[in-house]
């Protein structure tokens, strides 16, 4: 059985450490985290641990159990503004934790901490079969007729919001062949690349699933995803575009959420305590490129180096990309149209 099925995708998973074994007398405490699913693993079976109990040892006498949701970055985050009481999110991108700023659940400044609010970082790259045996090499390899490849759905990923990024940034800045660096150039691979698209998952841990069951030749995914799956027993390779984007996936405590459960301190405490070096580690032995730069400087040689790595304020920032590429009627609408798929 493949160990990355084994934990529960449910809207809420009560993950109880403690609270059974609690001393008589206790006091137990509850933090609901609300995330994107790609991390479900390092939450669950390291930081969540660590974090209970490092709290258990400063503060005798409490108990601490977690409540956690996985799903698409952005259909956790509409799940939060439409009402699931998370205490804190982790998401996949800094704009689906600004759509719950934006309904006044998060009232303080999210990105006022050390790292601007990010808890880890990762690249898009491109998944193939052992010994990549249909030769990808780079992005405008995904448009060939010859190759099934799988993407996530912008409307419900931030994982697949990050892939087309990615695909734009490489033509904008001049690391394809197109003959214009500019959006109909970047219109038409992005079009030849769905065209390929055999099936869009939920979210990039679906879309890495279908993969592992031997769907497609190719996944566009975050590289931490293929080295947690590799961790995991899958034999899948890798390939890193020659120009490609940096992730920042972001950490927010949901202010009234966290107010109106009395967890502040607690929520709080939890976001500091994943940015600390120790939680950092954790989070590279899963694939991602710790945002703590002494973590950083200790793992550099887990991780390829990339040609031209470029950044969400390379492309203007998220508001930006967001018009340019994912409103109605943008790049990607015209892009999916272009490539005659139904998805």
């Amino acid at each position: 059985m493949n160990p990355r099925l084994l934990l529960p995708s449910l809207p809420l998973f009560l993950l109880a450490c403690g609270s059974s074994d609690a001393p008589s007398g206790a006091k137990t405490r509850t933090l609901i985290l609300a995330a994107y699913t790609t991390p479900r693993e390092v939450y669950e079976k390291e930081v969540i641990p660590a974090f209970q109990a490092s709290w258990k040892t400063s503060h005798p006498g409490e108990e601490i159990t977690f409540e956690t949701s996985y799903q698409g970055s952005g259909a956790q985050s509409r799940a939060v503004v439409g009402g699931l009481e998370a205490d804190i999110v982790a998401l996949s991108l800094e704009a689906d934790v600004t759509r719950i700023q934006e309904t006044g659940l998060i009232t303080r400044d999210w990105k006022a901490g050390p790292f601007h609010g990010m808890v880890s970082s990762s690249i898009a790259c491109l998944a193939v079969r052992p010994g990549n045996p249909k030769g990808v090499k780079d992005w405008e390899d995904l448009k060939r007729a010859d190759l099934e490849v799988l993407t996530p759905n912008v409307r419900t990923s931030g994982g697949a919001m990050w892939n087309i990024a990615g695909v734009y940034g490489a033509v904008v800045r001049g690391h394809t062949s197109a003959p214009a660096v500019d959006d109909a150039a970047a219109t038409a691979l992005v079009a030849g690349i769905l065209a390929r698209v055999k099936i869009m998952d939920k979210g990039a841990r679906e879309s890495m699933i279908t993969f592992e069951k031997g769907v497609g030749d190719v996944a566009i995914t975050y590289e931490n995803e293929v080295l947690s799956g590799r961790l995991a027993g899958q034999t899948y390779d890798y390939v890193v575009p020659k120009s490609t984007i940096l992730i920042v996936n972001p950490i927010a405590v949901v202010d009234a959420n966290a107010t109106k459960h009395g967890t502040t301190d607690l929520a709080d405490a939890f976001v500091a305590f994943t940015q600390r070096p120790e939680a950092q580690q954790m989070f590279a032995r899963y694939g991602y490129r710790p945002v703590e730069p002494s973590v950083l400087a200790s793992t550099t040689s887990l991780f390829p180096q990339v040609e031209d790595l470029f950044t969400v304020e390379d492309l203007g920032g998220w508001p930006a990309i967001q018009k340019t590429l994912f409103d109605q009627g943008a790049l990607y609408d015209r892009a999916l149209q272009a490539s005659g798929a139904e998805k």
